[in-house]
């Protein structure tokens, strides 16, 4: 199957959660740890509760550590031992709906580099051609680079420095989870990871049926305008 231009990430299972509400142990003020940069996290009490990290039940066939990228309903899924799915919420760029199919990461960068599309600087040509990893840059502070064999699809899963855009579809762009979740998501992806990308587009209905989640009930839990972006070649 080829991978044209898409955006998404796979995962692995050991995991330790807990039952708190969302936005217990947040605090609008406290900055993401261990990080080269001052960067604060998400105050999960202005992300609405439907795209906070949680653990749910999710029936699959997909081994434990595989991602699947559910693009219309804006949801991530690392696939968990004994039923159970770690869900992200997330934001789709007008890209990331072109695509359904499969794809491994094959490269992880933390901080990552951003190219501006050549389109994108002729339009803004105040733009520099490479942008340095940090807080301003709109890929966040990971990446998981998506891969079909030794071809790179040009697709990323990643960080936002617009909180707001979870949840949403935008203009462009791949796959976006809050800063402090693709980070928590990075540590959990070994290289190699599946990732399955299921979209509105697919043909069967009862094949979406088979990826969703078998319940209403989850458990979240706390933890430690970008639209015009990615489809570039970052290093």
């Amino acid at each position: 199957m080829i991978v044209d231009r898409r955006c998404f990430l796979a995962g692995i299972a050991a995991v330790t959660l807990t039952g708190l509400p969302s936005f217990a142990g947040e605090s609008e003020t406290a900055l993401l740890t261990g990080e080269p940069f001052d960067v604060e996290k998400v105050d999960l009490r202005t992300i609405p509760s439907q795209f906070h990290k949680q653990l749910v039940p999710y029936a699959t066939e997909e081994l434990p550590g595989t991602i699947i990228i559910d693009t219309y309903e804006r949801h991530l899924y690392l696939v968990m031992e004994s039923g159970q799915a770690l869900r992200y919420g997330i934001g789709v760029g007008r890209a990331g709906f072109a695509w359904n199919g499969d794809a491994t990461i094959n490269r992880k960068e933390v901080w990552p580099d951003w190219r501006p599309p050549e389109d994108m600087r002729e339009r803004e040509p105040e733009l520099p051609e490479v942008m340095d990893g940090g807080p301003e840059n709109p890929l966040g502070a990971r990446a998981l680079y998506l891969f079909e064999g030794d071809k790179d699809t040009l697709y990323r899963i990643h960080g936002t420095n617009y909180p707001k855009s979870i949840g949403t579809a935008m203009s462009s762009g791949c796959i976006r989870l809050l800063n402090q979740d693709i980070i928590d998501l990075y540590g959990r992806v070994p290289l190699g990871s599946k990732v399955v990308v299921v979209g509105p587009d697919l043909a069967s209905e009862e094949v979406r049926q088979a990826f969703r989640p078998k319940a209403e009930t989850s458990k979240s839990f706390s933890r430690d305008d970008h639209d015009d972006f990615d489809m570039v070649s970052e290093r």
